[in-house]
């Protein structure tokens, strides 16, 4: 006698009515095990109840709807080709004028980009005066706005020390903020214990 109960896959064996080398001795092992035999019979009962079921079809537009909620993968360079392939026209004349225009269009791209890389110090010039042009602008409002909040003297120190005078200015107002708001808060916390 085995030593050992079946496992799930040898009583499946059984129960599809296998036959080999490997069988006769699972077959031998069920005549001696009550507990396996048992097994066996309750596997068989559900095959023999499974098979009583009523076979369903599915309806048509099944695969339809649970293939339009899968969420399918697809690799960058397929999908550029059908981007691209959706812009190319179906017939060949249509075709062959795209592919001219197209042509045409990376000519010209290449021709700008040679024409800006032999003409770097002209990209960079406009650059620089771009820079400094936003810089002049940015300047000149937040003078008006210094001007307007915090009165013309504000707007005399950010002219002489520059911005660094004024952000230490800035952060001086800020933090006698604080502590004025602190101080408040301290005072009415104390006036509240006094009179409670």
């Amino acid at each position: 006698m085995n030593h050992r109960h079946l496992l799930p896959d040898e009583i499946d064996l059984l129960v599809d009515g296998e036959v080999g080398f490997g069988v006769a001795p699972l077959r031998a092992h069920i005549a001696e095990c009550d507990r396996c035999r048992a097994e066996l019979d309750d596997a068989r009962r559900l095959a023999e109840t499974l098979d009583r079921l009523p076979h369903f079809a599915p309806s048509p537009a099944f695969a339809e709807r649970v293939m339009s909620q899968v969420q399918v993968f697809e690799p960058w360079h397929v999908a550029a080709r059908e981007s691209a392939r959706r812009w190319i026209p179906a017939s060949g004349g249509l075709r062959a004028a795209a592919g001219f225009v197209a042509i045409g269009a990376g000519g010209l791209l290449t021709l700008a980009t040679l024409w800006l890389v032999t003409r770097w110090d002209v990209f960079v010039y406009a650059a620089g005066l771009a820079v400094e042009r936003t810089r002049v602008v940015a300047v000149h409002t937040l003078g008006d706005f210094v001007a307007a909040v915090f009165g013309p003297a504000a707007l005399d120190a950010l002219r002489t020390g520059g911005l660094g005078a004024f952000a230490m200015g800035l952060a001086l107002l800020l933090a006698t903020a604080v502590l004025t708001t602190l101080a408040l808060r301290r005072l009415v916390t104390v006036a509240a214990r006094r009179r409670g």
